[in-house]
């Protein structure tokens, strides 16, 4: 889609000026334990009081390959992501299990609702 740029970053590699820059923020984490991987907490903890101000209502996704259910990894994120006030535009994907073609053709999907978002002008 013309305009509309895709970046898959590694959780450490993301600052805050690229969540300030970015249109819409998907949020994807393994479960570990029960929870989202550390380096998406640590995500969280070094950009939440620069990005804070600037986020609110920015639309947000979040993918998640479970182990378990996924429940406890999805409940972590939201109520980090519900302090930076982002503003969830689509159902969270869990993935349990082996990731599966199914699985995947829900991310795609998932990536291209986006992008056409972007590129309508919605987000």
């Amino acid at each position: 889609m013309d305009g509309v740029t895709v970046r898959l970053e590694q959780a450490a590699r993301v600052n805050a000026e690229l969540l300030r820059e970015s249109r819409v923020l998907v949020v994807c984490s393994p479960e570990y334990f029960g929870y989202m991987a550390g380096a998406i907490k640590d995500l969280f903890d070094r950009t939440y009081d620069e990005v804070r101000p600037y986020v609110a209502g920015k639309p947000y996704a979040v993918v998640i390959s479970a182990g378990n259910d996924g429940t406890g990894a999805l409940t972590s994120i939201e109520r980090i992501i519900a302090g930076y006030r982002f503003r969830k535009v689509q159902e969270p994907i869990i993935c349990t299990g082996e990731v599966t073609d199914e699985a995947l053709d829900k991310c795609r999907g998932l990536g291209e609702t986006l992008a056409a978002g972007i590129d309508l002008g919605i987000y």
